[in-house]
């Protein structure tokens, strides 16, 4: 079928919101299917996604996101994707209408939601790397990413990155009222901050990876 758009949901250990974004993409007319990889999770995401009504696919060991978004797209035959973080809080169909329908209507190749976090730090991400995990992209951008660029927090910048020097139209949209469950909530004040550290970092890391192997003409 044409333009048939999958939503994949990357997934660790995230069973106290998995089956609310399930359930809001799965009440959007514009998504053909929900697929949900549990990388390698220690409680019951598997379970609650698959009571939400999700297509699941369990890893074991943890692969990281980007191995666990590889692993998604290679089970769909979709033309558009989908991707969206699992510990969303707020996502309503009005948010994935927002994501995919410039994509679908072929105005851009990538669309990237800017998360609702009041008014000053919604317009900071625009003018900071897009590592938002809501994404709408045409599937050949995912396919053509080298899979050695697309590891671990690595994937997102790497798809900004392709479209930049493909020169592919990309851009974000604001998405109003849509939050997220955040790492201190989970593990605690210290683990959630030592684990903001660790990701601020890889993604740094990653952005001078990326414009090196394009430099060196690998990417």
């Amino acid at each position: 079928m044409p333009n048939k758009i999958t939503a994949i949901i990357p997934a660790y250990n995230e069973e106290k919101t998995i089956a609310d974004v399930i359930m809001a993409a799965k009440s959007s007319d514009l998504l053909d299917e929900v697929i949900v990889v549990s990388d390698g999770s220690k409680d019951k995401t598997a379970e609650r996604a698959r009571r939400a009504g999700a297509k699941v696919f369990e890893l074991v060991p943890n692969r990281g996101k980007g191995g666990a978004m590889a692993y998604a797209v290679s089970q769909t035959k979709a033309e558009i994707i989908l991707f969206l973080d699992a510990d969303l809080k707020g996502l309503t169909p009005a948010h994935i209408k927002k994501l995919v329908m410039p994509v679908l209507a072929g105005e851009k190749m990538m669309n990237v939601g800017i998360r609702d976090r009041g008014k000053f730090f919604s317009w900071l991400p625009k003018h900071l790397p897009l590592i938002g995990g809501e994404r709408a992209l045409s599937r050949f951008v995912f396919d053509r990413t080298p899979e050695k660029y697309r590891q671990g927090f690595m994937v997102e910048i790497a798809l900004n990155y392709y479209c930049r020097s493909r020169h592919l139209p990309y851009g974000t949209v604001f998405l109003p009222g849509l939050g997220i469950r955040r790492k201190m909530q989970k593990v605690g004040i210290l683990k959630g901050s030592l684990g903001y550290i660790k990701m601020s970092w890889q993604v740094a890391k990653a952005l001078i990876i990326v414009r090196w192997g394009r430099i060196i003409r690998k990417f």
